[in-house]
C-alpha cells in the first residue's frame, strides 16, 4: 500500500499537552484503517520556533520520535538533553517526555506510538 503527500490527513493541535503554540500532525497512516499492527499512531510532527509538546507519560505503550531535522530540548523523564537530526528517543513503560524547538528553523519529528500487547 502506498500513501502519497496529497493524501495524509493532517491537524493542528494548540498549546498540546500543556505546551506552547501550535503543533501540525501529519498522520502518515491511519492506525485503524491501514495498520494491523498495535500501533496508535505514525505521523510526522512539526513544531515551528517557540513551540513545543509538554511534559506528559505513556502507559501500556511506548513512542519513539526520530528527528528528522532541526533542533530539539527533550525532558526525557526528567533528564534535559538537546537532539539533532539522525537522533531518537523512547519513551514507554510509565515514562514520560516533552520536547520543544530549541531552534529558529521547524522542527521535523518522525513519531510512532504502539500500544503493549500482552
Amino acid at each position: 500500500m502506498i500513501h502519497t503527500q496529497e493524501n495524509y490527513r493532517t491537524e493542528t493541535r494548540k498549546n498540546m499537552r500543556d505546551g506552547s503554540g501550535d503543533v501540525l500532525i501529519t498522520h502518515l497512516w491511519d492506525a485503524e484503517k491501514d495498520l494491523k499492527a498495535p500501533n496508535r499512531m505514525v505521523a510526522r510532527i512539526t513544531l515551528n520556533e517557540g513551540c513545543s509538546i509538554g511534559f506528559h507519560r505513556h502507559e501500556n505503550e511506548e513512542e519513539i520520535f526520530y528527528i528528522l531535522s532541526g533542533c530539539a530540548e527533550a525532558d526525557d523523564d526528567g533528564k534535559k538533553v538537546f537532539l539533532n537530526a539522525g537522533d531518537t528517543i523512547l519513551t514507554g513503560n510509565g515514562a514520560g517526555h516533552a520536547i520543544a524547538n530549541a531552534g529558529t528553523k521547524p522542527l521535523e519529528i518522525l513519531a510512532v506510538i504502539t500500544k503493549y500487547t500482552l
